[in-house]
């Protein structure tokens, strides 16, 4: 198959995350990266184009200008890579939706509800593709898991426990050079949430992905810990479903020892899950009144919903960018398809995207508005 023609905007020098991005995209195979925007500062746009080899021609000094002459091109790019702070993300995305440029964008969906609302319209008015990279859920055995749970290994379900906690701002890093923490920290380009917008929202989606429920209430407490910091470092939610289940999430980004602890653990009626960012090629099963089992990633107890987003055999660690892969893999097969003459809305499959997205942002408006109210309940 042709590889599809893809473009970028934001990932240019010094950004970590367009990056990732790029592997992601190189992984399988299924895509040439031929043009981008790489950065809002024209001149810095260009470097950043030419560090990546990229044509002269093809390295825009705004989206909008990439939006414009690539859709006029006959070899123009077919998707489009958004890896910008937050607070572009809308703006950024709308003129490439206009013109049926397929996007994947990064999480969280926008900085704003406005914007997210846009979003949505956008989205629907378009005949191009929505993704939004959660990428932990491209996981093998996130995969195994979500399926585990439709199967009905851990009965009917009871308690979610997902936390994300990571360390690196729990100094005033945003005031020390780092660009990563100083839009982060920057309610203008960040949006209302400061942890709960960057880690919590993944926490939040992994936690629905595997289990199928979304919440319908939560109580966060939310802190900034970090001296002036205009947005939270921490957070502790508790969460109600309307199954009756129950589940806590915490997410901090001042908590010494922990880099990337991504840990979802879900316990039923007949057993219980447990799943970790940082050694995911295990997924620890536990039937109730059994002993737990450690089933490994292509390894004995592994079922296809797993084996079929897995690479390399077991033993052989697997992790973050492979499940970025995963999800761009996913993608080209939607675009494909999509170009084929399929119908959109058939072409989804596990892949995250508007819903996804529109979720988060709810969860975030409901996490501050709960806050201000000394943590009360409130429905998302």
């Amino acid at each position: 198959m042709k590889r599809i023609r893809l473009g970028m905007v934001g990932g240019g020098a010094d950004a970590f995350i367009g990056g990732v991005h790029r592997i992601a995209s190189r992984i399988d195979g299924h895509y040439d990266l031929v043009a981008g925007a790489l950065s809002s500062t024209p001149e810095k746009a260009k470097k950043s184009g030419e560090a990546l080899g990229l044509d002269p021609d093809r390295s825009y000094g705004s989206f909008e200008e990439m939006a414009e002459a690539e859709a006029a091109r006959e070899d123009g790019i077919e998707a489009v890579s958004i890896v910008t702070p937050n607070h572009v993300h809308f703006a950024a995305a709308k003129p490439f939706l206009d013109r049926g440029i397929h996007v994947i964008c990064d999480k969280p969906l926008t900085a704003t509800f406005d914007d997210a609302e846009a979003m949505e319209k956008a989205v629907h008015a378009s005949k191009a593709l929505f993704i939004l990279t959660h990428n932990y859920t491209g996981y093998p055995m996130i995969r195994q898991a979500q399926a585990m749970v439709a199967d009905g290994a851990i009965g009917t379900l009871r308690v979610v426990q997902v936390e994300y906690p990571q360390d690196w701002m729990t100094d005033d890093v945003e005031s020390q050079g780092v660009k990563q923490a100083e839009w982060r920290t920057d309610p203008e380009r960040s949006g209302a949430g400061g942890a709960i917008g960057d880690i919590g929202t993944h926490a939040y989606n992994l936690a629905a992905f595997v289990t199928g429920q979304v919440p319908e209430r939560l109580a966060a407490d939310l802190q900034s810990f970090g001296a002036g910091r205009a947005l939270d470092d921490n957070a502790h939610v508790m969460l109600r479903y309307d199954s009756g289940a129950r589940g806590m999430l915490w997410c901090s980004q001042v908590a010494p020892g922990c880099e990337n602890g991504l840990r979802l653990r879900i316990f039923g009626s007949a057993g219980g899950l447990e799943w970790a960012q940082e050694d995911p090629n295990y997924l620890w099963y536990t039937p109730h009144g059994e002993p737990s089992r450690r089933i490994t990633r292509n390894g004995a107890g592994a079922t296809e919903a797993g084996t079929s987003v897995s690479r390399i055999p077991p033993g052989h660690p697997e992790g973050y960018l492979e499940a970025f892969a995963t999800l761009y893999t996913e993608a080209a097969e939607a675009i494909r398809a999509a170009q084929a003459g399929e119908p959109r809305e058939t072409l989804m499959g596990k892949l995250p995207g508007l819903t996804a997205g529109l979720e988060g942002m709810a969860f975030i408006r409901a996490c501050v508005t709960s806050a201000k109210d000394d943590a009360a309940w409130v429905k998302i």
